[in-house]
This record gives structure tokens, C-alpha cells and sequence, in this order.
């Protein structure tokens, strides 16, 4: 079968591999129908979320048929049309049967400390080949996979694979109740995502910071009034436009990049649209334990504007993301402003039955978010475009079965 294979930093490639094969009782294959490029995919190829495994097949992304099953899957059959949690869970520890997916006791086999398992990730998550792929093999198939109904397309399941839910799960951290008013850094997918949760938890004003057009065209179009902080001070904007108190919450959807929001050469030096080899060559050097960052390194842009906008004891959720060695955070301002702070990985199961059944239903339209489609042959062009962060590369779904 086809898949997108990781082989090193600014290397990675399409090729054949062999087909998956059920391994566990609580196993499924499906065949992909949909998978998706993602920002956080685009942090392995860079280099700022180590250490990736070569050979690993990346996407952490699906929409897909199930093809066969393990003797224990038993709320599934054959000939199904399913959506793939990004993140893993057993469905049987205590963190899952408490909603925390992602910090699952039993999914993650380096351990129980080892934290979230994912598709596609680097070597501490697993790791679990992705979804970049024409075919997948889904571990914990009863809990991972949701059964679509037909009113559901495609386009937009595969957003409620990872981006959806996790834009919700970054609104229900952050608490939002009825009348507040909400920041939330960052308009790419997730970002938006969250603009459209933070009104279903039931907002009264959502703010967007970014400083790309379209992104900031499209959560207009979603409800947002809208920062450009290459043209104002985003702080001091946000102040001024709620009477000198703050945004009552606030959403960090940007994560690790925001710390070369400023650095250009840093993005094009990493981009894999230069030669792969030379990506290679200019990789950032890891420590042993796969981190390329240190105490001391530059605290990201949105914590920082996060914080210092915040209402004095307001709340602020990050789902973004950040790697295990980002060290640098304004914790003495936060804490002088009593502000709460909640983060984490999304717990993708606890909330796909919920937003699948909102899409049957009409409440939403996730489709809405997807910029545009391409097949798998061309999954190389696309990665290039979308790590420029091109107008109009905003989320990009990948035909597996071109």
C-alpha cells in the first residue's frame, strides 16, 4: 500500500509498505478514505517534537471502511463507515473511564508515565504508524473508532478526527460561560475550531489574533472580531476593546510556533520545501531525551500576549502544542493575576460521539473549516505549501485512494 513515511528531519517520502495486519483482539483495519495534513505533523518534519522513529508512517487523521476485526471489537462490523480518534485510549483504565483519553494507563507501551499515544507520532507516543496511508491498523478499535451515520460526509469527519474536537476541548478547559468574552491566539484549523466552540459554550464576544489574511478572513466569517498583530499591538488592542479589563478567557491554539511567530528564516530554514538533505544537515542538535529545547529559550509569543491581556482571575487553556522540553513560561505574571491556567492534550473520544451527532444534526459544519483536497500522490507539493503557510493552505485532506 501507499503511505507517507518519516525517514529523518525535512525527509520524508511516498512509497509502498506493507499492508497492516490485525496483531490484538481489540483491533480493526480500515481502509482510509480521508486522512488530512496537520500543523503538528509539521513539527516532526521540522524537527521541534523528537525523536521521531524512521520508517514511522505519519498522519494521526482518518475517515475510513472497516475491513476486518479483532475477535473482542464488538460494536463494530464489517463494511462500516468509522472516524479515527487522533489520540488512543483503551477504554477500560481509570484515566479513560474518567474521560482522559489522552492520558490513557494502558495505550502508551513505554510505560504508564510515557503520556499521550498518538497516530503518526515520535517515539515517546508509541509509536503507532499513522494515517497518511491507504490502509491502517486501529489499536482498541471499540474505543477509538465512532461509527458514522450517513448524514455525516467525509469532509467533514475528517475534521472531527482531531481539529474539532480539540478547539472544543481547549473552549470546555477554558471554562467559558454565557456573556464572556474570549481571546483565542492562533487561526489556523484548531483556532478556528475554538471560535466556533466558544460560541456553542455560549460566548458573548470572541476575539481572533493572527496575523494571516485569510486566516483572519475566515474567523470573521465564523464570528470573530479580529487582530492583526503585525499591524497593532494585540494586548493593547484587547484591552481597549473591553474597557480596560481583558478578555474574561483565553485560548492558546498556536502552540510551539508561536515562538518564531517573528522569525522567518527560522520557518524557511526548516521548510521542507527546501532541499531535503539540507533540512537535514541544519537539524537542531537533540539531547537524550529528544529535546530541543532548554530552560532559558524565549517564552512563546501567545502565552506571553495570553497572559498579560487576561481579565485579573480569568482562565487560560492551552492546546497547542508544546514539546516536553518547552520550559519557559510567564508563570510570576499569571500568578499575580490570579489567573487559572489548564492544558493538555485533547481527549479526542470523549467528545467525537458528541460532535458527530451535532454534525448529523446540523448544528455545525465542519467541512467548513477544509481549504482544499489532493491525492496522496501529491502529498509532497502539498506539505511544502502548507509548511509556508501559503494563502489559502489553511486545512488540506488527503485522498488516500487516488
Amino acid at each position: 500500500m501507499k503511505a507517507v513515511v518519516f525517514h529523518a528531519i525535512g525527509d520524508i517520502s511516498v512509497e509502498d509498505v506493507p499492508d497492516p495486519m490485525i496483531q490484538e483482539p481489540t483491533d480493526a483495519i480500515i481502509r482510509l478514505t480521508s486522512s488530512a495534513l496537520c500543523g503538528t505533523d509539521l513539527h516532526f518534519i521540522r524537527g521541534t517534537f523528537t525523536p521521531m522513529q524512521e520508517g514511522t508512517i505519519l498522519g494521526h487523521e482518518g475517515v475510513g471502511i472497516v475491513e476486518q476485526l479483532g475477535d473482542d471489537v464488538r460494536n463494530l462490523a464489517i463494511g462500516d463507515r468509522v472516524v479515527v480518534s487522533s489520540t488512543i485510549g483503551c477504554g477500560h483504565c481509570a484515566y479513560c473511564r474518567d474521560g482522559y483519553y489522552a492520558q490513557c494507563d494502558v495505550a502508551n507501551p513505554n510505560g504508564k508515565q510515557a503520556g499521550t499515544s498518538f497516530f503518526g507520532g515520535p517515539s515517546p507516543t508509541g509509536p503507532f504508524n499513522g494515517l497518511q496511508a491507504e490502509k491502517a491498523r486501529i489499536p482498541f478499535a471499540p474505543t477509538v473508532l465512532t461509527k458514522l451515520p450517513r448524514e455525516v460526509s467525509d469532509e467533514q469527519a475528517i475534521v472531527i478526527s482531531d481539529i474539532f474536537p480539540t478547539g472544543y476541548f481547549g473552549a470546555d478547559l477554558a471554562d467559558i460561560k454565557d456573556g464572556h468574552s474570549v481571546a483565542v491566539f492562533g487561526c489556523g484549523p484548531v483556532g478556528l475550531c475554538a471560535i466556533v466552540s466558544a460560541r456553542l459554550f455560549g460566548a458573548g464576544r470572541v476575539f481572533a489574533v493572527d496575523s494571516k489574511p485569510d486566516r483572519l478572513e475566515k474567523a470573521r466569517f465564523l464570528g470573530a472580531e479580529c487582530i492583526n498583530f503585525e499591524r497593532e499591538d494585540p494586548v493593547d488592542t484587547l484591552q481597549r476593546l473591553t474597557g480596560g479589563i481583558g478578555p474574561d478567557r483565553a485560548i492558546d491554539a498556536v502552540g510551539i510556533d508561536a515562538s518564531h511567530a517573528h522569525d522567518s528564516s527560522a520557518n524557511e530554514k526548516s521548510n521542507i520545501a527546501a532541499e531535503e538533505r539540507e533540512a537535514r544537515e541544519n537539524a537542531p542538535e537533540t539531547n537524550p531525551d529528544g529535546d530541543n529545547w532548554h530552560p532559558g529559550d524565549a517564552p512563546s509569543q501567545a502565552l506571553q500576549w495570553a497572559v498579560q491581556s487576561l481579565a485579573k482571575a480569568g482562565t487560560l487553556a492551552i492546546v497547542g502544542v508544546y514539546p516536553p522540553g518547552f520550559n519557559s513560561f510567564p508563570i510570576g505574571m499569571a500568578m499575580n493575576r490570579n489567573l487559572t491556567l489548564k492544558m493538555g492534550n485533547c481527549n479526542h473520544s470523549k467528545y467525537i460521539p458528541k460532535l458527530v451527532d451535532m454534525t448529523r444534526t446540523g448544528q455545525i459544519d465542519p467541512s467548513e473549516i477544509l481549504s482544499q483536497s489532493h491525492p496522496i500522490s501529491e502529498v509532497l507539493e502539498a506539505y511544502r505549501a502548507f509548511d509556508l503557510r501559503e494563502e489559502g493552505w489553511l486545512k488540506v485532506e488527503i485522498d488516500p485512494e487516488s
